[in-house]
């Protein structure tokens, strides 16, 4: 017998409540049940940061959330960054430092940036090392990705008017 759950939750700005398998992973409501499928399944074990969204504020693992315990909160995903044609400033960061390669890991490196610089926006270099550490790359070697960081930081330090860009900006 497959047991039920309503769960209530918010996904980029947008209520859904939908009826789901007690088991099912917040990875899997997100990609399979929403059809967000920037956020990447990879390890399955918390491991790879590949599936990293923010909750109710904190970067975590989907993989090892199950969706019941999300209800009620409120989730980012890389798709809830965007906004039509414009992207946000970290992921403009990431294209103009080259910090993508494979782009696998790209979705929950940029989430964690963004928890990072959500809580500080002048962050040492330890300190966004130990902020993207969770997070695997196997292409980058990171100098890039924290070089994306640190360009991000500044931009929004110095107050842009807007943190977004327009595509091909």
């Amino acid at each position: 017998m497959v047991v039920k759950h309503e769960i209530n939750i918010t996904v980029n700005g947008k209520r859904h409540t939908r009826s789901v398998d007690a088991q099912i992973t917040l990875l899997d409501f997100i990609r399979d049940v929403l059809g967000l499928t920037g956020t990447k399944k990879s390890c399955e074990m918390g491991d790879c940061g590949a599936c990293s969204v923010i909750l109710d504020g904190k970067l975590v693992n989907s993989c090892i959330i199950l969706a019941v315990e999300a209800n009620g909160s409120s989730v980012l995903t890389i798709e809830g960054l965007s906004t039509g044609e414009n992207i946000h400033i970290i992921q403009q960061a990431f294209i103009d430092e080259g910090a993508i390669q494979c782009g696998y890991c790209t979705p929950g490196m940029v989430l964690a940036v963004k928890a990072l610089l959500d809580k500080n926006l002048t962050p040492t270099e330890k300190e966004i090392r130990a902020g993207i550490s969770g997070n695997l790359c196997r292409c980058t070697g990171y100098n890039k990705i924290v070089a994306a960081a640190q360009r991000a930081a500044k931009i929004m330090k110095n107050g842009s008017r807007s943190k977004e860009f327009s595509i091909g900006h």
